[in-house]
């Protein structure tokens, strides 16, 4: 198992369209991939999930990885968000 954290720097947040490219993202790999925020844990190959988070500029994130290939998981979404979800602002 392999965790994240990371901070949302994004100025919209984590809105639907970087959530709908992050699930694709997790739908790639065979791995369980979980993120948290406060109390709340949804499925990270779910948009819907991710939309209900509800995540804000600033927000931390934990994000869990278990099972095959979650190293490769694990460096692609953390690329993502430190790539301000291949957004421009």
């Amino acid at each position: 198992m392999k965790k994240l954290k990371l901070i949302i720097k994004n100025e919209l947040g984590l809105h639907l369209r970087p959530s709908s490219k992050l699930a694709q993202l997790a739908s790639k790999y065979p791995c369980e991939i979980w993120i948290s925020k406060n109390d709340k844990k949804v499925n990270a190959k779910s948009v819907l999930g991710i939309t209900m988070l509800a995540a804000g500029k600033g927000s931390e994130l934990e994000i869990e990885f278990d099972g095959e290939k979650e190293n490769q998981a694990s460096s692609e979404i953390e690329n993502f968000f430190n790539s301000n979800f291949h957004e421009e602002s």
